[in-house]
């Protein structure tokens, strides 16, 4: 199975927020979806579905419970019960929802960036505060800072909203990380939200470490909210599982609102439980953006030498340290008006990143040079 990304003229059909949220002479590099057809096993179930108009209410889906088990087991020896998997709208509205029954407006929760700018608007809509331990930066290499994590925990936080692998900066983080996180967590009470949305998509060389699977204590301090929306690039479906694997987290998860799971979607649910069987569509998107990884740093090497750039260890988010271009306060602002590029702006994802942007390689290699190219024709 060969995968790549669909021509421009093929993309500009669709009706997403990345193709609809710039004019037509902008070429979107930012939002976190893929310019590729969805696996054809999940396009049959959908179109099926929609032949008997079967578009209906949200009931029972046992099977995403047993496919996603399945793979876990397969991918990353990671033991779930799918009696502890429990279905909301989103991750983010999983990470709310859950989150509604361990802290109460005020209550503080800790984060690190530069990271996925989605968390803290989690944490301001719980009406909480927000508290940072930035990522240690050495280089363009990011790993948890425990020092000033254990800070952040003794300020009395409840919660920890772990983004893991890590969006934007593209770390994927060790079992000793997460052990000693979670030591640290139980020790001052704190519980651990991992945010695993991106974990699929982790490359070979690499290892992905469900934090739940560390150790009994990650197990009764924490919680991971997931979904098959990043990797299989079904995020207008609208599904998310949250997973539980102790007494205490689960008596919490079944606390919710019975509406959390009602307001996920019936398309969402059974394409996410497809898309757990459909490995192979899967490695193969994972081969084409190991090689897109690779050939943007190509790229970059010919056109742009001193734009800093670590090929990351997952997903499709590309970390761009674009300083030297000197492209005023705001770069991805002035790339978009003088090159017609869109890219995430690096300030969204913490203050300290204001000349970085996020470029989103998920695409054809034609629109990844096209991309480098209008960085290129915006700094003459």
């Amino acid at each position: 199975m060969i995968i790549d990304g669909l021509p421009l003229a093929e993309l500009r059909k669709r009706k997403s927020f990345k193709w609809r949220g710039y004019p037509e002479d902008v070429l979107p590099l930012p939002v976190a979806e893929m310019d590729f057809e969805i696996d054809p096993s999940i396009r049959t179930l959908l179109i099926e579905m929609l032949e008997v108009s079967d578009t209906g209410y949200l009931g029972p889906v046992p099977e995403l419970g047993t496919n996603f088990v399945k793979f876990a087991k397969e991918r990353w020896g990671w033991e779930v019960d799918p009696e502890q998997i429990f279905t909301a709208t989103d991750v983010g509205v999983g990470m709310v929802e859950f989150g509604r029954t361990i802290v109460k407006p005020g209550d503080k929760i800790v984060f690190n960036t530069p990271v996925y700018h989605n968390i803290l608007n989690w944490i301001n809509e719980l009406k909480c505060i927000s508290v940072d331990a930035p990522l240690h930066k050495d280089g363009l290499t990011y790993t948890l800072d425990f020092t000033a994590i254990e800070a952040a925990y003794k300020t009395g936080a409840k919660a920890h909203f772990l983004c893991n692998p890590q969006n934007p900066v593209g770390t994927v983080f060790t079992k000793e990380e997460l052990s000693k996180l979670a030591d640290l967590a139980k020790k001052y009470g704190v519980t651990v939200f991992s945010d695993e949305i991106h974990a699929p998509l982790v490359y070979k060389e690499h290892e992905f470490v469900p934090f739940l699977s560390v150790s009994e204590t990650a197990r009764e301090v924490g919680v991971c909210v997931t979904a098959a929306s990043k990797s299989w690039n079904l995020a207008g479906l609208k599904c998310a599982m949250i997973i539980t694997q102790h007494q205490i987290q689960r008596e919490k998860a079944l606390s919710m609102p019975e509406a959390v799971h009602y307001r996920a979607s019936l398309f969402g649910a059974l394409a996410a439980a497809q898309a757990f069987t459909s490995t192979q569509w899967l490695d193969s998107t994972l081969e084409t953006l190991d090689r897109n990884r690779k050939y943007l740093a190509e790229e970059l090497s010919k056109k742009l030498p001193t734009v800093g750039y670590r090929i990351p260890d997952c997903s499709y988010l590309a970390w761009l340290d674009v300083s030297s271009l000197n492209l005023g306060e705001d770069p991805a602002q002035t790339l978009l008006e003088k090159g017609k590029v869109a890219f995430n702006p690096g300030i969204a994802f913490g203050p300290d990143s204001k000349q970085f942007i996020r470029l989103n390689f998920g695409t054809s290699r034609e629109l990844i040079s096209e991309g480098i190219d209008r960085i290129v024709n915006a700094i003459k």
